[in-house]
């Protein structure tokens, strides 16, 4: 079969006209806004995020460098906060090393709001007498306390309690589930 020339133009009309027939036309809404209450990048190259129908947002063009790494170290610091059980060696009360950028957080969360109240409970493995384990968590708790307060926490916010091995977040033996279980967990009130 042989496609002449006239067929050929009428075929690519028809294609760009199929194309431009699907393309959108970038026409705005009766308020003016692209169908949304929200643009994803203005003029400038920072994202503006808007409240409603009001237009007023904050851009982070507008914001200085200062106010960008104050805002992400608050963020940063509130995903930490999530992290509330701190893990010890077997038989001793020392903060490991990983733990303390975490519970400096902790700290500051609490300088910054006196009101709040903490509860750290102090946790032993099986291994060992019930009192020895009794104040092996109270030592751990004491530890994380200390802590706390050195880094900006206030003694009156927080209460320290000692399970020793009476409630075991793993019910198992062996290495792992010893680990797990060696902890102090801060619970907010």
């Amino acid at each position: 079969m042989k496609i002449t020339t006239h067929q050929k133009a009428f075929a690519m009309v028809l294609s760009l006209g199929l194309v431009a027939g699907c393309s959108s036309t970038g026409d705005t809404t009766e308020d003016g806004a692209y169908g949304s209450d929200v643009e994803a990048v203005d003029q400038d190259g920072g994202s503006t995020v808007y409240g409603g129908s009001d237009r007023d947002g904050v851009s982070s063009s507008d914001l200085t460098d200062e106010e960008l790494r104050e805002r992400e170290e608050r963020a940063e610091q509130e995903a930490m906060r999530n992290i509330t059980t701190f893990y010890f060696d077997f038989d001793t009360a020392e903060i490991k090393p990983e733990a303390r950028e975490v519970l400096v957080a902790h700290a500051r969360y609490l300088e910054n709001n006196p009101n709040q109240q903490v509860r750290l409970e102090g946790h032993a493995d099986e291994r060992g007498t019930k009192e020895y384990n009794l104040a092996l968590g109270e030592r751990r708790a004491n530890a994380v306390e200390r802590f706390l307060i050195v880094n900006g926490a206030s003694r009156g916010q927080m209460e320290t309690v000692s399970y020793g091995e009476e409630k075991p977040a793993v019910m198992s033996s062996g290495e792992s589930a010893w680990a797990q279980n060696r902890r102090v967990e801060l619970v907010f009130e």
